[in-house]
């Protein structure tokens, strides 16, 4: 199975919405390595000094999606849930100084703890989904998908023109364009879809 994620896809305020499509998305890949399900606590990777939390909603594909209209797409979803997107900033950097792939910075082990899978037909509208993450009590990243630039139906389309989508591929549709930040060991990280709490760890 594949996870695909996608950059910098929230905005602050609508209205820059429209200026900000410009067809080219910024899609990368995670290994299935990378998952941690089902609320487990997370083990800090020891590959990383500056390790970045990014919420996101996830999509989970129920069919298979090959060159899928932006009409069809939301139609090849079965499930949300909600996951947290690790980055490993430091070896991101070292790697774009070089200019070379995300992968390593993106893909170690315990890079996407997911939970929370609830059928796509308990949410009537996929453009008006809130979510939020607290980390030690503390809420830190708040969303909606009403600020997002590409929504889940343009995503699909879009990678599903390059590779084909399984059933059980999952999607990570993007952060909040404001409140990612650094996750330290011992930290306690709670994130919830429409106020439901769904994904509750810790790093250890």
């Amino acid at each position: 199975m594949k996870i695909i994620g996608i950059g910098k896809n929230y905005v602050v305020d609508k209205s820059e919405i429209d200026g900000l499509k410009n067809d080219v998305q910024l899609i990368f890949t995670k290994p299935d390595s990378t998952l941690v399900t089902d609320s487990k606590d997370v083990a800090f990777p020891v590959i990383t000094n500056e390790l970045i939390y990014e919420v996101e909603l996830v999509v989970k594909i129920g069919k298979t999606a090959k060159d899928v209209s932006i009409a069809d797409a939301n139609s090849y979803i079965s499930e949300i849930g909600i996951g947290i997107d690790y980055t490993a900033k430091d070896v991101l950097t070292a790697s774009r100084e070089k200019k070379g792939p995300w992968a390593l910075a993106k893909g170690f082990d315990g890079a996407s703890p997911i939970a929370g899978f609830k059928p796509v037909s308990d949410f009537p509208e996929l453009d008006n989904i809130n979510f939020d993450l607290v980390i030690n009590g503390e809420k830190k990243q708040v969303g909606n998908t009403g600020y997002i630039i590409y929504n889940f139906a343009e995503i699909i389309s879009f990678v599903s023109t390059f590779m084909t989508l399984n059933p059980g591929d999952m999607i990570f549709t993007g952060t909040p364009a404001v409140g990612a930040g650094q996750t330290f060991k011992g930290d306690h990280l709670q994130a919830s879809i429409e106020g439901e709490l769904l994904l509750n760890f810790k790093m250890i």
